[in-house]
């Protein structure tokens, strides 16, 4: 076990881009236990303008207000008990963090599949001059990324499971009053919450949707949150809303019925378990890393094949064709899905860490 100098353990995290369920985390974290926590991040991006709560307990400093030599400084000022690391990408937070593996848990995060690429094989090959001599443990979120952390020479006890998790009590109350909407009356209407880029798969969806609608009378509605470089289509039961901020989710899921995830690249996909806990169908790419944890085929949702959009028709036509009554079904078996992960979950994985 690791003996901490301090009277309360500290915890560094060098974060890339601030998401809403990480401050979710890290909240959870200090409310769950006695500990110190120093946020390092990259600036919001332009693309996805969260407004974040942060909590009075937690420092937070834009990694843009500090030189190089002033980030190692500060690291060393904070004598960290544990250091968490957003993946390779930063190497002014790779040369910081030197020199601390021998001492502490010095955790890197990977959210990237392994594909077998020859760029994987060359980072696998150099891993040991690299990464191994930096980071003690690898954090990913699930199976597919275990398997490149394995690749890249981390031991089976030294990978963390479960990194990535959605605000679980955030959308558990909105879930409770989304369940007793459904239980009335279903909502007809799919719902889509990401960018509009192109692997996201947003046009791929949209051409879905309006061939099925071309063939049949119907009441659905496909109702898209987000914004990015493609330019919203116009469509008589498409409506676009423009970026939402996830506190003010609740209305829009309240008034839907059906997610839809037609990523074409998706190392995770936190928002799958952000709406399978407020209770909604799903149906998703296999391209979505999230859908190993939180789909079970014709249980509570389906899977595609990426960038096929006649099998995503055809799922939206036969998820469509469910009663009511299957439909609420499919809704209750995603809130069970949606336990396995958590802030506590998460939290609790880490002191695991800290105190082995």
């Amino acid at each position: 076990m690791n003996q901490s100098p301090h009277t309360k353990p500290r915890l560094l995290f060098l974060y890339s881009e601030l998401a809403d369920y990480f401050l979710a985390c890290i909240r959870k974290l200090l409310s769950d236990y006695d500990v110190e926590v120093e946020v390092i991040h990259w600036p919001v991006n332009k693309e996805a303008p969260f407004v974040f709560s942060f909590t009075e307990k937690a420092k937070y400093y834009e990694k843009s207000k500090f030189s190089k030599k002033e980030l190692q400084e500060k690291i060393k000022s904070f004598a960290p008990d544990f250091i968490y690391c957003s993946g390779w990408m930063d190497k002014d937070y790779l040369e910081a963090v030197k020199g601390y593996k021998s001492k502490i848990p010095v955790v890197m995060g990977l959210d990237t599949w392994w594909t077998g690429s020859f760029k994987q094989q060359i980072a696998c090959l150099l891993s040991r001059f690299t990464l191994m001599r930096t980071f003690s443990h690898a954090w990913v979120p699930g199976s597919r990324q275990k398997k490149y952390a394995l690749k890249l020479g981390f031991k089976e006890k030294k990978i963390l499971t479960g990194y990535y998790t959605a605000d679980t009590d955030n959308f558990k109350v909105i879930g409770d009053s989304c369940m007793v909407e459904k239980s009335k009356k279903f909502p007809h209407r799919l719902i889509y919450a990401g960018r509009y880029y192109d692997f996201k798969g947003i046009t791929d969806l949209w051409d879905a949707f309006i061939s099925w609608k071309a063939e049949t009378n119907n009441d659905w509605e496909l109702w898209c949150l987000g914004t990015g470089e493609i330019k919203p289509i116009e469509h008589p039961a498409i409506k676009h809303f423009g970026f939402v901020q996830p506190k003010e989710m609740g209305p829009y899921m309240l008034a839907a019925g059906v997610f839809v995830m037609p990523s074409r690249f998706e190392p995770w996909g936190v928002v799958l378990h952000e709406f399978c806990t407020a209770g909604f169908p799903a149906i998703c790419s296999d391209k979505v890393g999230a859908a190993e944890a939180f789909i079970n085929e014709g249980e509570n949702g389906y899977i595609y094949p990426a960038g096929n959009v006649d099998e995503l028709k055809e799922l939206i036509k036969k998820i469509t064709a469910s009663t009511d009554d299957k439909l609420l079904k499919m809704a209750e078996k995603s809130r069970e899905k949606s336990l396995t992960l958590s802030p506590a979950i998460w939290a609790k994985t880490l002191m695991n860490t800290l105190q082995s």
